[in-house]
């Protein structure tokens, strides 16, 4: 009998080791099961994270080739992307079974997504700015260009008004007439006589010129376009330069009209030539006067 209880005995206690053994057994593959399943979770978890810190990066790239006119703002870009680029490479390395630092790089995602929705509100706030200051930077530019081109007008109307001033005030001689002279200062009609040259003429009323004591140059062509009387001590100023004279005949002119004569004595080897002569009168460094005339045989 009591051999018979010892064995009931035993084979409860083996009964309930195999329960055990059991229960143990299936827990373990139970939770390695279970272990499995959450490693393959994290790791997929951890590749989405890897994706979205590359999109990220690939904004604050974006932010790189943006005109951003502010120095201060460039820099914290250009450490927040560099931040970004950091907990990136250090996700890849961070193994899926460490979930509390892959929970920790996720929260440091969510706080750069934040960070960066503040930096994309500065630039388009500088984005406004800026092309307020472009649009009133062309205003200016259209304005300061209306009033340059006001004020070349003005100089070209004060160029021209001052050009029909000095016009206006120029001498005019509105006639000329010639008489040819023997060597005994008479009238002659023979050219083979003359001797001198006289000039009858008239300038004009002019009550806008500065009257005073002037000086009325002449120049006189030959028929064959020379200078006559041409002297290197005789010469006028007239358009910046310096050129020979005939005669010079000084006159007082007080705005009135002003009747004159000057005089050409011809040199002792010097003969008039028969043909087209032409006199130019320069005075004030102007020429106020151009007339033909003839000589014949």
């Amino acid at each position: 009998m009591k051999k018979n209880a010892k064995n009931v005995g035993l084979l409860i206690a083996i009964g309930v080791l195999v329960v055990v053994v059991g229960g143990l057994t299936y827990l373990y593959f139970s939770q390695r099961t279970e272990l499995t399943e959450l490693v393959e979770q994290m790791t997929i978890e951890k590749e989405e994270l890897e994706e979205e810190y590359e999109d990220l990066a690939i904004q604050f790239d974006g932010f790189q080739e943006l005109d951003i006119r502010n120095d201060s703002l460039q820099d914290l870009l250009s450490r927040e992307q560099q931040r970004v680029q950091d907990l990136l490479e250090e996700l890849r390395v961070t193994k899926a079974s460490n979930a509390r630092r892959i929970n920790e790089l996720k929260k440091e995602l969510a706080t750069m997504r934040e960070v960066m929705k503040d930096y994309v509100r500065q630039i388009d706030s500088l984005n406004v700015t800026n092309a307020r200051l472009t649009e009133e930077n062309q205003l200016v530019k259209r304005e300061n260009q209306l009033v340059k081109n006001e004020n070349q007008q003005l100089s070209t109307l004060n160029s021209q008004l001052s050009e029909t001033v000095s016009r206006a005030s120029m001498l005019e001689v509105s006639a000329c007439a010639l008489k040819t002279l023997d060597k005994n200062d008479k009238k002659t009609s023979f050219q083979r006589k003359v001797r001198k040259l006289q000039f009858d003429f008239v300038i004009a009323k002019n009550i806008t010129c500065e009257p005073g004591l002037k000086n009325l140059y002449a120049r006189i062509m030959d028929p064959e376009g020379n200078l006559m009387g041409e002297d290197p001590a005789h010469v006028f100023t007239f358009e910046s330069g310096e050129i020979p004279y005939s005669l010079v005949q000084q006159f007082e002119y007080s705005g009135e009209v002003y009747e004159g004569v000057c005089y050409y004595p011809l040199a002792e080897e010097e003969v008039a030539q028969a043909g087209i002569y032409s006199i130019d009168f320069f005075c004030d460094g102007n020429m106020i006067g151009s007339y033909p005339f003839q000589l014949k045989k």
